[in-house]
């Protein structure tokens, strides 16, 4: 049986809002108009929602395989549906590394069997992300690979980022980067800057980040490769990113909504919860961010959603994980902080979550049309609540936005036209 959703305000090009109906049919939206008459159709009334469609994010964390007792796939992906999110792009940093053809097929499988919205495994650039050998790029796009990363550690050798390019390129296939160059990391566990230093904690310059971008964007051009970077996070990095797009090089980022709300000057004392990787940097880093994500620099928004057991948390600023949660907190967040108060309009909000992710990577996915597939989120704008990590359906319950209010809520998500999660429930 089919869908229609009756009566939602959906978003026209322009920006505006406009009463319609969707209807879904096979997996896909069959049409878009008002009025439309089903009879036999199952009837989702969406009066005063906005109808839209369904988030991409393109760095999330499941840690399945290895790190089952922090998230699952299963838990990830119904934390994913409970955010609106429809599609997400799973980082390779489990145990083991989905490395191998076999790894690969393996974790499809898996994915297959528990996890609620569409799932894209990234693979490792390099065996074990131990960034000694390369893995089979042909091999492991064969067997369904969405790109090549090594997040969680940089490629250290220029040699190896630049081989990797070249193999990624012949394929046509993306080399997606976490940025580090750990020559520079100098044992920190936060930014290197006033809060390092009034807490006498080892920091991270900002330089260790943008060193990086810096050479792989000019080894992106001479492989002619696709280069994206992950959570940027410094007004270096920004620039660099700009350069590179006005040379013509195929270059894109993402930023975290972290690193859009938060700078180091938001930290209260030694709360792990507000520890991640890259860290949370200057005041002057959060507005080049903004700038960036504005004028079309960085190309849209991800999670980096990256849950932790507690346990693990509790360990101090130093010796515990990097990470934060995100998936079921991102909208909201986004909505209240920077679409209410009129620095992104809505429909902006949305492309930065939908179209442009999907751009990017040149999926057929982020659009609500007719004829596109039904991966569709509606969502509550005025409805108000706290944000509460006990009612995450996430194993990760750390993040630094607990107690903050928020509108712009999630009450259904569909995924090719199957109604994955409503009125605060996982149904699929």
């Amino acid at each position: 049986m089919g869908i229609i959703i009756k009566n939602g305000q959906l978003l026209t090009n322009e920006g505006d809002l406009l009463q319609q109906d969707v209807l879904i049919n096979d997996g896909k939206i069959e049409e878009i108009g008002e009025s439309i008459v089903v009879n036999d159709h199952e009837v989702i009334d969406a009066t005063g929602q906005l109808v839209t469609a369904g988030f991409v994010d393109l760095h999330v964390h499941l840690r399945e395989p290895g790190g089952e007792h922090k998230e699952t796939i299963a838990t990830g992906t119904q934390a994913a549906a409970r955010g609106g999110f429809t599609t997400i792009a799973a980082m390779p940093n489990t145990r083991p590394v989905p490395d191998s053809k076999e790894q690969m097929e393996t974790l499809h499988k898996r994915i297959t069997e528990t996890g609620v919205v569409e799932v894209l495994p990234y693979a490792s650039i390099t065996i074990r992300e131990a960034g000694v050998e390369l893995t089979d790029f042909a091999a492991l796009k064969e067997a369904g690979a969405f790109a090549f990363t090594d997040d969680g550690v940089g490629v250290q050798s220029a040699d190896m980022m630049y081989s990797a390019m070249k193999k990624a390129a012949e394929v046509d296939m993306a080399i997606v980067a976490h940025c580090e160059e750990n020559t520079l990391i100098h044992k920190g566990a936060v930014h290197e800057g006033k809060f390092s230093k009034a807490q006498g904690i080892n920091g991270i310059p900002s330089v260790c980040e943008s060193v990086h971008i810096a050479r792989d964007v000019l080894l992106a051009e001479a492989a002619n490769c696709h280069y994206h970077v992950c959570h940027i996070s410094t007004k270096e990095s920004v620039r660099v990113v700009r350069d590179a797009k006005r040379a013509g090089i195929k270059v894109t980022a993402e930023v975290t909504p972290h690193h859009l709300l938060l700078s180091e000057e938001d930290i209260p004392g030694l709360d792990t919860n507000y520890k991640m990787n890259p860290p949370l940097r200057g005041k002057d880093d959060q507005e080049a961010l903004l700038e960036g994500l504005l004028d079309g620099t960085i190309d849209f928004i991800a999670t980096d959603h990256a849950p932790h057991a507690a346990e693990e948390k509790a360990e101090g600023m130093t010796l515990s994980p990097f990470g934060i949660v995100g998936l079921e907190t991102a909208f909201p967040l986004l909505y209240t902080n920077f679409v209410k108060k009129g620095i992104f309009t809505l429909k902006q909000l949305i492309d930065f979550l939908t179209r442009k992710p999907a751009e990017s990577f040149s999926l057929n996915r982020g659009l609500l049309q007719k004829g596109s597939r039904a991966d569709i989120v509606l969502l509550d704008l005025e409805k108000e609540e706290a944000i509460d990590p006990d009612t995450f359906l996430s194993k990760g319950k750390n993040t630094p936005f607990a107690g903050w209010k928020c509108k712009g809520w999630p009450t259904t998500t569909i995924v090719a036209g199957k109604v994955v999660f409503k009125k605060g429930s996982v149904t699929a």
